[in-house]
């Protein structure tokens, strides 16, 4: 009679495809594997077992191609998103690792990033990096916590030659990020929400809500830490998740944070193509001022308001590394739409706009600028 032992181990290993951990697996493979790119033979053998089981297509396969490292604090979303790619990646030709940030702002936080650490060595990611940061607390804890997150991050991935780096940001985190930026009147920028893609980084379960993350970790064995400070009222974050997310869904049914979502996509493609039409022109609008740029007065105001105020945006975020409030933004459209000698303008990071003639210049405060000849 045969023994029962492999399957017992089989089963210890791998958990049972369930509804939770397929959408997980597949939101990896997604980013993992694009159209069009081939995962190489031997990384795509999967055996099932008569269990129905997925076990390992062999031993000794070992990826050696490019690297993806999870960004794992040990929560419900981060941990199911490594249990995912730890079992995605080598089938796409990927290796997986994971990278654990400790920010020190809670006794036993080493331990938690080493409890982290071990869980995503348990699921196979190599490497497995711990990184201590120090979190400064200007503009805020949750501002300087995350600055010193993602500056972990860079330098891990620079450190490791990560291809990307993938975070566990989820549906129910987009909705909250689009409630916070509609409250602050950040505008379209910030009611975009956070981009599936950005340079090194990809949220591969943007469009899963976190219940299914919780979910999968339950469904895969896995045990997820629960952070202290996501049921921390102080945070403006987590009275958006605990309060107003769910009184919006009493009073107006069920469905608002995809709503949300949807609202954030359109508004990323309208800011795209505004982007892409800024920047097919933007030749036309600027030309080089001694200590900064000059915008053609004409040309600004022969556009509409929405594509004038977005140009003054993009000029001093691509200039000067500066983001300009609405508020700010509109003072320096009336420069060119109600100039009546009004003096020049400040603005943050040590910025200057003065109107020259038929430019609006933007130049740093403390340098004599040398203007445009007007023709």
């Amino acid at each position: 009679m045969p023994s029962d032992e492999p399957t017992d181990a089989a089963t210890a290993r791998r958990p049972r495809l369930t509804p939770p951990i397929a959408d997980m697996r597949r939101a990896v493979r997604a980013v993992l594997a694009p159209a069009g790119r081939v995962a190489p033979p031997e990384a795509t053998r999967i055996e099932t077992t008569a269990s129905g089981l997925d076990t390992p297509a062999s031993p000794t396969t070992r990826p050696t191609g490019p690297l993806a490292l999870v960004a794992l604090s040990g929560g419900a979303d981060s941990l199911a998103l490594a249990a995912a790619t730890a079992f995605e990646a080598p089938r796409a030709g990927w290796r997986a690792g994971a990278v654990i940030v400790d920010h020190g702002l809670q006794a036993g936080s080493a331990d938690v990033a080493a409890r982290a650490a071990r869980q995503a060595r348990e699921l196979g990611l190599d490497p497995v990096v711990v990184r201590r940061v120090d979190v400064s607390g200007e503009g805020g804890p949750e501002a300087s916590a995350r600055t010193a997150r993602y500056a972990a991050l860079d330098a891990v991935a620079e450190e490791t030659g990560a291809a990307i780096v993938l975070l566990g940001h989820t549906l129910d985190d987009q909705a909250e990020t689009v409630l916070l930026g509609l409250a602050r009147g950040s505008g379209t920028a910030s009611l975009s929400g956070m981009p599936a893609r950005a340079g090194r980084y990809a949220r591969p379960i943007l469009s899963i809500r976190r219940a299914t993350t919780r979910q999968a970790c339950l469904d895969a064995g896995l045990e997820p830490w629960d952070d202290p400070h996501n049921s921390d009222p102080s945070y403006a974050r987590v009275r958006v998740r605990e309060r107003v997310l769910p009184a919006l869904e009493t009073e107006l049914g069920p469905g608002v944070a995809e709503a949300l979502v949807r609202t954030a996509e359109q508004l990323r493609e309208d800011e795209a193509a505004f982007t892409e039409q800024i920047d097919e022109f933007i030749e036309e609008i600027c030309e080089p001022a001694e200590a900064g740029i000059a915008m053609s007065v004409g040309v600004l105001a022969a556009n509409p308001a929405a594509l004038r105020q977005r140009i003054i945006r993009h000029v001093v975020a691509s200039e000067f590394g500066v983001s300009l409030t609405r508020a700010q933004t509109l003072e320096v459209a009336r420069l060119v739409t109600d100039w009546h000698g009004q003096g020049p303008i400040d603005l943050p990071g040590g910025i200057r706009a003065t109107r020259a003639g038929r430019h609006v210049v933007l130049s740093t405060t403390g340098s004599t600028a040398v203007l445009p000849h007007d023709h």
